[in-house]
């Protein structure tokens, strides 16, 4: 009996989806987690229009009442976030409820002013009602549990910090020169309002003017009345020799682009603590970002990059012009993103935490 692997259910988006939640989740399938429990992945998002989000979700509480009834799980963990994700938890959280089963929530959230301060006091109530519901809410920083105990008491929570899983050390120290001298500038995620899209082209004029010959790659997808304004306002302050937008890249081409870059910017307005982040330190890229959620606990100023506050195209330009002007401070930061990595945030460590978590309900 002491080989038998506890059972659990995990509610995950599908595996194709666009973002932070399901680059986590996907890390799960076939990892160590695997061997010590019996997990079973119950999905209930997918992209696609509201019409096949709903059906996609339906078809997962559907699949979920089948586990709890023929699998038994005795702890379910659930990825969300704010938004929609907010009303699609809530009934697994209620059907686990209902047979006695504990449930973790592992909370991706970043807008919580939208969400929360600026609801209604019905909201609030109602937020407040649901959260406190879980057994535990796994936040991604220190930052966020701090937000988070707002909402549910303290004891309630515990930080687990994203994860990455770093690449060969002897690969990034041949890609520090050609990164340098290329001096690619990367992005990857949604390109829209939260994640900075509208600094864009301030960032690419005034960087451009101090570092003539950077490249910016915007990788990434959203909305396209965004993504048509924001492309707009990049190509009227620079040709597309200096900037590109390659779309949503997954895979070898997302791998192609984390080798050949020279820095990664994120100037977010609202965090967790982003996988992307992680990923480009994986590389060995130094990091331009913004002082919100868990960013200034991985990207330390000075060290491995640069922070400003949201918004702050000048300091943000600055901070990309001085990595991509002085090759030994350059190096410098890219060694230390990749060190702060690899000791700090890969995903043997991310695992050990999560099953520390678990253990405390099995």
């Amino acid at each position: 009996m002491a080989n038998v692997r506890r059972r659990i259910c995990m509610i995950v988006q599908q595996k194709d989806v666009r973002g932070g939640i399901a680059a986590v989740t996907s890390g799960y399938y076939g990892s160590a987690l695997e061997s010590t429990y019996d997990i079973r992945y119950v999905e209930s998002y997918c992209n696609g229009s509201k019409f096949q989000k709903l059906i996609k979700a339906i078809k997962g509480i559907i699949e979920f009442r089948k586990v709890l009834r023929e699998f038994k799980p005795e702890l379910v963990h659930m990825h969300t976030s704010f938004g929609p994700s907010f009303y699609r938890m809530q009934p697994f959280l209620y059907l686990a409820k209902k047979q006695g089963i504990p449930v973790i929530d592992h909370l991706h959230g970043a807008d919580f002013k939208t969400f929360y301060i600026d609801a209604s006091n019905k909201k609030k109530k109602l937020i407040k009602k649901v959260y406190n519901d879980f057994s535990k809410i796994i936040v991604l920083s220190k930052e966020w549990e701090d937000t988070m105990s707002e909402v549910v008491p303290r004891e309630k929570l515990t930080v687990i910090e994203n994860y990455c899983m770093p690449q060969d050390i002897k690969t990034i120290e041949c890609l520090i020169g050609d990164r340098f001298r290329d001096k690619q500038i990367l992005f990857l995620g949604e390109i829209g309002k939260r994640k900075g899209g509208y600094d864009f082209a301030a960032i690419v004029k005034k960087t451009l003017a101090k570092v003539p010959d950077a490249v910016f790659m915007f990788c990434g997808s959203g909305a396209k009345a965004d993504v048509d304004d924001i492309v707009y306002d990049v190509y009227s302050v620079a040709g597309k020799e200096h900037a590109v937008f390659p779309g949503w890249l997954r895979g070898e081409a997302k791998e192609k682009v984390l080798r050949e870059s020279a820095v990664y910017m994120l100037p977010s307005y609202d965090e967790g603590l982003p996988m992307s982040i992680l990923d480009a330190m994986s590389y060995g890229l130094p990091v331009v970002s913004t002082n919100v959620g868990g960013i200034p606990k991985v990207v330390r100023a000075g060290v491995n990059g640069f922070l400003s506050e949201p918004g702050d195209t000048d300091s943000i330009s600055t901070g990309l012009a001085k990595l991509l002007s002085d090759k030994d401070m350059y190096i410098r930061a890219a060694r230390k993103s990749y060190e702060i990595a690899d000791k700090e945030y890969n995903f043997e460590v991310h695992l050990e935490k999560l099953k520390k978590t678990y253990d405390e309900f099995l």
